[in-house]
């Protein structure tokens, strides 16, 4: 039976926390779509000491930025874009568009047709988010979309150099220095300077992220993706100080961002507890992961494999770390994650930044019924119907009539038994 060794805040408390973020954020999108650009400014100054003469960047303006990066960071970038295009270029290979003859004459197909336009975040603040301009803008264009624009917000009144040669290398086509709940407002619902999207894209804080669930049906939205989640599956064969390691270094995304271990041994769990402890000593963002851990960390203690890989599927964490001896069984048999990193050999911040997996994941329990950002994300799967002889309408128009007679439905019966008259 699964014992917690360590508990985190109970739901009641993040639900309060959660009510408080949701009535800001309406009343924020609310005054965005009274004000437009007026609103826009005005948060801007108040949230970011911001209020250039357009948040919208140059061609020149974005040349002179991308001349100043470093050749060591422009190849750090290209490599990770490389890694990341490769594998979502296979993705969108992956996606075919079918039709198929299912009796004589009838003919039924599919489309994948890329989103029209697409707006990203790629979230700044104390951790400019480079990685995310690639996850988000490069998979867009890689999925077909024709238009696709970016927002960032500035860091101490600059503009953050790094990310926005990130977003043009990956392909944006307008580049807007904005951050917060304006910036995926002003995306959706569009002001008097920037044209609204078709979809708004990309993690970011609570309120970002409860931003684009309060969007979510004017434009679609890639997920619900709140904190930072990760856990940590360990049996005794496990090094303590990589799971220390690795948890800390996700919880100092930020102070609600939850961190897990279930393993299988109590040693490597009183061990992981020591090791945790010393490293928030030395570890430079330890006031933040201290928080989280503090606040929103768990331990449990299972029996064996079988009831690590049940607790496990409960949690639906975002990132799972496979620290076993078998990590090919959670592969096989575990079903709800955002995404699974087996063996000590890799890590979360190698899927964040840079080995080619999409790291806009699904967390609060998402990953029961949704994957992560990807090439699909951003294509809808569109079906058309064509027949090609009359008698073989007037064959179907018969079963249709009657079976919409069945629900009462006069007018659509009627569909049906005109060409039934017309072709039989």
């Amino acid at each position: 039976m699964a014992v917690y060794f360590k508990k985190g805040k109970v739901d009641e408390d993040i639900k309060r926390d959660d009510e408080k973020i949701a009535e800001i954020v309406r009343s924020t999108i609310q005054r965005i779509e009274e004000e437009g650009d007026k609103a826009i400014r005005e948060l801007s100054l108040q949230f970011d000491k911001w209020t250039p003469e357009s948040f919208r960047l140059t061609k020149e303006e974005i040349e002179e930025i991308c001349a100043s990066i470093p050749e060591q960071t422009k190849q750090d970038i290209e490599f990770a874009q490389n890694n990341i295009r490769r594998f979502a270029e296979e993705q969108r290979k992956s996606m075919k568009d079918i039709e198929v003859e299912t009796m004589p004459g009838v003919i039924l197909g599919h489309k994948n047709i890329p989103v029209g336009s697409v707006g990203c975040y790629i979230p700044g603040g104390r951790y400019p988010m480079v990685a995310s301009a690639h996850m988000s803008v490069l998979t867009a264009k890689v999925a077909g979309v024709n238009r696709v624009i970016a927002c960032t917000p500035p860091i101490n009144g600059e503009v953050p150099a790094a990310t926005v040669y990130a977003m043009h290398k990956a392909g944006a086509d307008d580049i807007y220095i904005l951050g917060g709940i304006q910036a995926m407002a002003g995306m959706a619902i569009g002001t008097e300077t920037m044209e609204p999207v078709d979809m708004i894209v990309g993690p970011g804080n609570a309120f970002v992220a409860e931003t684009k669930r309060q969007l979510y049906g004017r434009v679609g939205i890639d997920l619900f993706a709140g904190p930072t989640e990760t856990l940590v599956v360990a049996d005794e064969t496990s090094d303590p100080e990589f799971i220390a390691t690795d948890l800390l270094g996700q919880g100092e995304h930020g102070p609600t961002s939850p961190g897990a271990l279930v393993t299988t041994s109590k040693e490597i769990a009183e061990k992981t507890v020591e090791e945790i402890e010393r490293q928030l000593k030395i570890l430079p963002t330890a006031d933040v992961a201290s928080v989280s851990w503090n606040d929103y960390g768990q331990i449990i203690i299972v029996e064996d494999e079988q009831e690590a890989l049940k607790e496990a599927d409960r949690l639906a964490f975002e990132h799972v770390e496979i620290l076993t001896k078998n990590p090919d069984f959670f592969l096989e048999n575990m079903k709800n994650y955002g995404c699974l990193f087996l063996g000590p050999e890799t890590n979360v911040a190698y899927g964040d930044k840079v080995i080619g997996t999409n790291h806009t994941l699904p967390t609060k329990g998402a990953a029961r019924y949704t994957g992560g950002l990807w090439v699909g994300k951003f294509l809808k799967t569109v079906t058309y119907q064509r027949i090609e002889s009359k008698e073989q309408s007037a064959f179907i128009g018969e079963y249709a009539a009657r079976l919409c007679q069945l629900e009462n439905f006069a007018g659509h019966a009627e569909q049906a038994l005109l060409r039934v008259r017309k072709y039989k």
